[in-house]
């Protein structure tokens, strides 16, 4: 099996293990509070990506060095926002939960473009509008409980949003890292917490939590990370975008819930949506300032060019250095492409991401967003 072909394979299970996340955990609530819930999920994942972090242990220089970006994504990425979500998901169904967390997608390109000053175009925003629009389709509707579960979630993306932004310009911490300190650090608390407000939970409901966080949060980062660097990052994140939409589809076939028409249109409002805000690479003559970090990449990029003696082919990771380079190419505002841009002009370009700008993923978020929640 070729690398392009395994990487598919990867991206695409770790695509399914978090679609599944949300309407398995959501299965839950009824027997887990929503605090011990949140923090159960993260602890699981804390749990899965252990062996790999115990492997690649993080440096202390890098630890400082990103401190601040790591604390914010723990307190909203793995505290906060998670609260919300397992908060939101008692209130509605899953494929309507499911359908929400494109939400995220649109979110954390929003905040890129506001906060961290990254290119927003005309197929951006008509993206964005459409997301949203099929959110308030599904998410707007009956009961209160109903809505108040929707604003629920779309706060939990809004938290990943904010977590994917500040993670994207960490460059010495690999997404497992990442995950295992919102395990380690906001799991253990929010489990701490809700154990004090709810008492000792079902120990089999426990179990399934942490299994759904190991599966959903965990296994689908480690996944994600070795697919994307066989498949490239932004076809890996053209796959990952699938997730919400898998969830959807195992809440109507895997736990029986009712197809709603209103619900199918919605499913197809925001895939649209979500191609656009994807397809949203944009080309104009851009300068790349001197920089060393410490990434996965290729040397087929056009970003890439210092040589190794030996030779070395294939996607790897070791400290370089980028010489200042001014060229003109099609690009998204990924690790390498946070300049600005004096003039708000659309620039989107009709170009299929067909390159392998290379993405340091988390969400990943990780704007390839490194994936992990």
């Amino acid at each position: 099996m070729n690398d392009v072909r395994l990487g598919v394979l990867r991206c695409g299970a770790a695509a399914m293990l978090f679609g599944a996340s949300a309407p398995a955990a959501s299965r839950l609530t009824g027997d887990l509070h929503a605090v011990v819930l949140a923090g159960l999920l993260y602890v699981g994942a804390a749990i899965a990506v252990a062996p790999v972090v115990v492997r690649h242990r993080p440096t202390a220089p890098a630890l400082r060095a990103d401190a601040a970006a790591l604390a914010t994504a723990v307190v909203l990425g793995g505290a906060v926002g998670p609260v919300f979500l397992t908060a939101g998901l008692g209130a509605v169904d899953a494929a309507t939960a499911s359908l929400l967390l494109n939400l995220e997608l649109v979110f954390t390109t929003l905040v890129a473009a506001v906060f961290f000053d990254e290119h927003l175009g005309r197929r951006v925003v008509s993206g964005t509008v459409l997301v949203l629009a099929a959110s308030v389709m599904v998410g707007w509707r009956g009961a209160p409980d109903v809505r108040w579960g929707a604003v629920l979630i779309a706060a939990a993306c809004l938290c990943w949003a904010v977590d994917n932004g500040v993670t994207a310009s960490i460059d010495r911490l690999a997404p497992s890292h990442i995950t295992f300190a919102k395990g380690v650090v906001a799991g253990s608390t929010n489990l701490v917490i809700g154990l004090v407000i709810a008492g000792a939970p079902p120990v089999g409901a426990a179990l399934a939590a942490l299994a759904v966080g190991a599966l959903g949060y965990g296994a689908s980062i480690t996944l994600w990370v070795s697919g994307a660097r066989q498949l490239g990052a932004a076809r890996g994140q053209l796959v990952f975008a699938t997730a919400p939409f898998v969830g959807v589809l195992v809440a109507w076939t895997a736990f029986g819930e009712p197809v709603r028409s209103i619900a199918v249109v919605a499913a197809l409002v925001a895939a649209g949506g979500v191609a656009l805000v994807l397809r949203s690479e944009h080309a104009h003559e851009h300068a790349h300032e001197p920089l060393e970090h410490v990434h996965d990449h290729a040397h087929d990029d056009g970003h890439h060019d210092h040589v190794h003696d030996p030779p070395v082919s294939g996607r790897h990771v070791h400290p370089h250095i980028h010489a200042a380079m001014m060229h003109a190419h099609p690009h998204v505002p990924d690790l390498h492409h946070r300049h600005a841009h004096a003039h708000d002009h659309d620039h989107d370009h009709d170009h299929d991401h067909d390159h392998d700008h290379d993405h340091d993923h988390d969400h990943d978020h990780d704007h390839d967003h490194d994936h992990d929640h």
